[in-house]
């Protein structure tokens, strides 16, 4: 069994944690405020900071939410890379910039460890089914050696390509979903402004071209209005920054992209940074001065 540690235990990183916990692993944690008890019961190990967990652990993952705070627990006071020594491997699961990605790695093995980012998607039900899609950045050998690990957390693993691609496939990703809520969130707003039930509508559209994961989960979710974060728009708007960013730099333009980022700009800009991505569609019912469905009482 492997010694790991895992800094970021908030609603992903703590299940993915557990799983490694379980799977018989010795996991050394870090994070904001005190690790979730269940880990602790688990067998989890609680560290003073990233650098106490660089120390113990052969492998230390991060699940962080932006790039700023990756670079802080990496190379900030305490930081991990403060108690590296050669042969480590460090395995960012956050979803940062592709190009911070690369230099960051290139520091890591400046000190003579290895790097791999592996972004996710699926979700707190994907990490908490440990049907995690994961999206690797990495040498081939270095992939090989940790996919035993990865499988703890995940299902659908690819390695894309060599450091920074992982992140590159997790900010198409994130291109994907968005565009993908804000048309399931107008053909719905559509449809109920115009009289028709969108819960119909929705099982309808179900059963045809139409038909897509996200109308199946989301559509549901704008229908029943159950917004409690599985993914927060704040992190998503985030997401979407990142590429408009890659954009500007490869000298492209993402004009859809745009428009989701604008929506979710729209709900921030109304305190609804803290709701689901799915909630996405306020931000076109705020212009509409309509609601897909009636809040429940």
């Amino acid at each position: 069994m492997s010694t790991l540690g895992f800094i970021g235990l908030g609603i992903m990183g703590a299940p993915m944690a557990g799983h490694l916990i379980a799977a018989g692993h010795t996991v050394y944690l870090n994070t904001k405020g005190n690790p979730p008890d269940e880990l602790l019961i688990a067998g989890g190990i609680v560290c003073a900071n990233a650098t106490e967990v660089a120390q113990k652990a052969d492998i230390i993952f991060l699940m962080l939410p932006d790039t700023p705070d990756v670079e802080a627990v990496l190379f900030g006071a305490n930081g991990v890379a403060a108690g590296l020594t050669p042969a480590k491997t460090v395995v960012d699961m956050s979803s940062i910039s592709p190009t911070q990605t690369k230099a960051f790695a290139e520091r890591i093995n400046a000190l003579g460890c290895e790097y791999m980012d592996a972004p996710v998607s699926g979700g707190e039900v994907g990490a908490k089914a440990a049907s995690l899609t994961i999206m690797v950045g990495a040498s081939e050998e270095t992939f090989e050696k940790l996919l035993p690990l990865l499988q703890c957390m995940g299902k659908n693993i690819t390695l894309v390509g060599g450091n920074g691609d992982g992140q590159t496939c997790k900010v198409a990703n994130q291109i994907i979903v968005a565009l993908n809520i804000a048309a399931v969130g107008e053909a719905l707003l559509f449809a109920s402004k115009a009289g028709a039930d969108p819960a119909k509508v929705r099982q309808a559209l179900m059963g045809g071209f139409a038909a897509s994961r996200i109308l199946e989960v989301h559509g549901e979710r704008m229908i029943k209005r159950t917004f409690n974060p599985g993914f927060r728009i704040g992190l998503h708007q985030k997401d979407l920054g990142l590429a408009l960013q890659g954009a500007r730099e490869l000298g492209m333009a993402l004009p859809q992209t745009a428009g989701a980022a604008q929506l979710m700009q729209v709900c921030c800009a109304n305190g609804l940074q803290n709701l689901d991505h799915s909630g996405l569609v306020r931000a076109l019912e705020i212009m509409a001065n309509h609601q897909v469905a009636v809040d429940p009482i």
